[in-house]
């Protein structure tokens, strides 16, 4: 079932078209993670979801409301996770806590939303003597206090070392898989690989592609790279297969380029046996997503 519905969405600034006829479904219990380059539209887009900003034209639809009418009734039903909030430096982790769910009206208990994202030992704490990866913690309780039914995050891990991500990582999981619907932005494309169910590409106002990570720009059919260390005394042309040459070779390892490439590797083990170093891989979502940028730009 789709939660949020846009259908020929436009905006303009000051005549600049920034959403350009944009068509968009996000399906309710999925981590949905939007991509784009700077000034692709993305910020606007998820504005116009958490009913911040109108549209110009087209339809908006979440939780069975236009955001932009929706009042309270819609409000009440989302979280909304910005990329920094300052306003409750001063104040406990309890105390901002109960502050935000003080304004929903059917809030969990603020104790309960510190649990969630493992700050019950930091609840007296006030809020700016703790770590980046605390206050993201605590950003994110405020998010979900609400006990919203969609969540909107925007750069979540921005600024936060390896273990402070992946922590949160833990926590957007149990989320989703505690039902929220979660939108997320970002521009780490491992973040988006790691959490995502799907993906959606954004360029120049549009959605170019919506799949799974895996499946993006159709890098799961795209060619893969079969790279290992020949055997002693073989030199890249002694490892042709069939058809298959190795497109680079040097003396440590060589590499062919395959649409097929389990059958490649079976041919060759069975002419030259076990193989060190073997790897086979294909582009990675960060090679095909600025692949797809540059095409789009070049396009243009």
């Amino acid at each position: 079932m789709d939660i949020i519905e846009l259908h020929d969405v436009t905006k303009a600034y000051d005549s600049r078209p920034v959403l350009d006829h944009l068509d968009l479904r996000i399906r309710a219990g999925e981590v949905f993670a939007l991509l784009g380059p700077n000034g692709a539209g993305k910020t606007t887009t998820v504005e116009i979801m958490e009913g911040y900003r109108r549209a110009d034209s087209g339809r908006v639809e979440c939780l069975g409301f236009d955001p932009a009418t929706g009042g309270a009734p819609f409000r009440s039903r989302i979280g909304i996770v910005l990329q920094q909030t300052t306003s409750f430096e001063r104040s406990t982790v309890r105390e901002t806590v109960e502050m935000f769910a003080a304004l929903f009206p059917h809030s969990i208990a603020a104790d309960e939303a510190i649990d969630l994202v493992g700050l019950t030992p930091q609840g007296d704490r006030i809020a700016d003597t703790m770590s980046g990866g605390q206050r993201r913690r605590l950003d994110l309780a405020c998010g979900l206090v609400g006990r919203p039914e969609l969540l909107f995050l925007d750069e979540p891990t921005t600024g936060l070392d390896p273990e402070a991500r992946r922590a949160l990582w833990a926590v957007i999981r149990d989320l989703r898989d505690r039902g929220v619907t979660v939108v997320l932005t970002t521009h780490m494309l491992d973040e988006a690989e790691a959490l995502a169910d799907r993906v959606g590409v954004m360029i120049g106002g549009r959605i170019v592609d919506v799949a799974e990570p895996d499946r993006v720009g159709q890098r799961d059919r795209a060619a893969a790279v079969v790279r290992f260390v020949p055997p002693a005394g073989r030199t890249p042309r002694d490892l042709i297969v069939g058809d298959d040459v190795p497109v680079d070779g040097d003396s440590d390892a060589v590499s062919f380029t395959t649409d097929r490439p389990g059958e490649l590797v079976a041919r060759l083990v069975a002419r030259h046996g076990e193989l060190d170093g073997l790897t086979v891989s294909r582009p990675s979502l960060e090679d095909t997503y600025l692949d797809m940028v540059n095409r789009q730009e070049v396009a243009r």
